[in-house]
C-alpha cells in the first residue's frame, strides 16, 4: 500500500507525539495537589516553605475523610490529587482499603522513618506522632496509684465512675481499641473495654480538650487524651480558661513497665492516580526535613519523626517515655473489629 507523500510527514510528527505520551520521562508540572483533612493553621506556612524551597505550587483541597473520599470516587483516574495529608492511622489505613494511594518510591522517605510508622506495602508514611496518654488531678488522684498505670488497669474497679474520654465514634479512640487488639486479642480486649464503659463518669462527650478540663475541673479523676492538647492549652492558644485548666493537671505515660505508650500518627501517602507523583514524593520528604519537622513540633506540639529534633518544650517538660512499637498499620487492619467491639460494650 502506498502513503501519500503528504501525509508521510504527519504520520511521522504523530508517531513521536505518542511515544512523547507514553514515556516515563513526561515532564511534570511545577504543582503539587494538596487533599488533607488536617485543620492546623501552622500547616499554610509548611506549604508556602516548601514552596519557597522547590519552586513548587501547592494547591490545597480540604475536607473530612469521608468527604475527600466521595470527590476521588467521582474523579476517578482523573483526578487531580497527588497527596493524602491527615491525622492518624486508621483515616490513612481506610483511605488505602478504598484503593486511593501507591507505594511510596523514595528511598530517602524510607531511611527516616520507621517500618512501625509505616502502612502496608509503604503506601503512607508518618510525618509526625502523638501519644494518647493519661490526665489525672492530683488532688483526686495519688501519685503512687497512678505512676506504674497501664491501659488495662482502667477496666479495674478501683476507677469506677472516675474516668473520661471521648465517644466511640472517635477515631483516636479506635486507633487506641485497635492496637489493644493487636496486643492483647478480641477478647482479652474487649473484656477491658466492658470494664472501662463501666467506669466512665459520665457519656462521652465533648474532644479531648473537655476531657482535660473536666479532670482540672474535678469532674472526673482521670481523662484519656493525645498529648498535643495540653500543649495547645499550656501555650495560652486555646484561651486563660483552658490555660488554667492545664495547669490542674499533670500526665501519666502508661505501660511503661512493658510494651510502652500507645503512639498514633500524622502522615501522608501518594494518591493513586497522582499526575505529579515526583512532586508528591518531594512534598513527603520535605514534611521529613530538619525544617519542616521543627516547624510542625514548635506549631502543632506533635513529637517529631526525626530523632534529632526535639519536642516543643511545653511537651518535652514532661519527660522521655518508652513508645509503644505496635504497627501503625495494624489500627487500619484491626479497625472492623475495633468498632464493633466498642459497640458490643456500649462504648457510646
Amino acid at each position: 500500500m502506498k502513503i501519500n507523500k503528504f501525509l508521510l510527514p504527519a504520520l511521522l510528527v504523530l508517531s513521536i507525539i505518542l511515544v512523547y505520551f507514553n514515556s516515563d520521562d513526561i515532564v511534570e508540572s511545577k504543582e503539587v495537589n494538596i487533599y488533607t483533612s488536617r485543620h492546623y493553621d501552622a500547616d499554610d506556612l509548611l506549604y508556602e516553605q516548601f514552596t519557597k524551597k522547590t519552586g513548587i505550587k501547592v494547591n490545597i483541597i480540604s475536607g473530612k475523610g469521608s468527604a475527600l473520599i466521595e470527590r476521588l470516587k467521582a474523579e476517578g483516574a482523573n483526578s487531580p490529587g497527588d497527596v493524602f495529608f491527615t491525622v492518624d492511622a486508621g483515616n490513612l489505613a481506610n483511605f488505602q482499603k478504598q484503593g486511593y494511594l501507591q507505594p511510596i518510591q523514595s528511598e530517602a522517605i524510607k531511611q527516616v522513618v520507621p517500618v512501625e510508622l509505616r502502612g502496608e506495602n509503604d503506601e503512607w508514611v508518618a510525618v509526625a506522632k502523638r501519644a494518647r496518654v493519661i490526665f489525672y488531678n492530683p488532688e483526686l488522684v495519688n501519685e503512687n496509684e497512678i505512676k506504674n498505670i497501664n491501659y488495662e488497669d482502667l477496666s479495674k474497679d478501683t476507677w469506677k465512675g472516675k474516668i473520661v474520654i471521648r465517644s466511640s465514634s472517635n477515631m483516636y479512640n479506635q486507633s487506641l481499641v485497635s492496637s489493644l487488639i493487636s496486643n492483647l486479642g478480641i477478647e482479652k480486649t474487649e473484656e477491658w473495654a466492658k470494664g472501662l464503659v463501666s467506669n466512665f463518669s459520665r457519656k462521652p462527650q465533648g474532644n479531648d480538650r473537655s476531657q482535660i478540663m473536666a479532670v482540672a475541673n474535678k469532674k472526673a479523676s482521670i481523662a484519656i487524651a493525645n498529648t498535643y492538647y495540653i500543649g495547645i492549652m499550656l501555650s495560652g492558644k486555646g484561651g486563660q480558661d483552658q490555660l488554667n485548666a492545664a495547669n490542674k493537671v499533670k500526665i501519666a505515660f502508661p505501660n511503661q513497665g512493658n510494651r510502652g505508650t500507645h503512639i498514633n500518627i500524622s502522615g501522608g501517602g501518594v494518591l493513586k492516580y497522582s499526575p505529579n507523583r515526583e512532586n508528591a514524593e518531594k512534598f513527603l520528604e520535605f514534611l521529613l526535613s530538619q525544617e519542616a519537622q521543627n516547624h510542625i513540633v514548635n506549631n502543632t506540639f506533635e513529637y517529631p519523626v526525626l530523632s534529632t529534633v526535639r519536642p516543643h518544650p511545653l511537651i518535652e517538660n514532661f519527660g522521655e517515655f518508652k513508645m509503644d512499637k505496635t504497627s501503625v498499620a495494624d489500627f487500619g487492619k484491626y479497625n472492623p473489629d475495633a468498632v464493633k467491639l466498642m459497640d458490643r460494650v456500649n462504648w457510646q
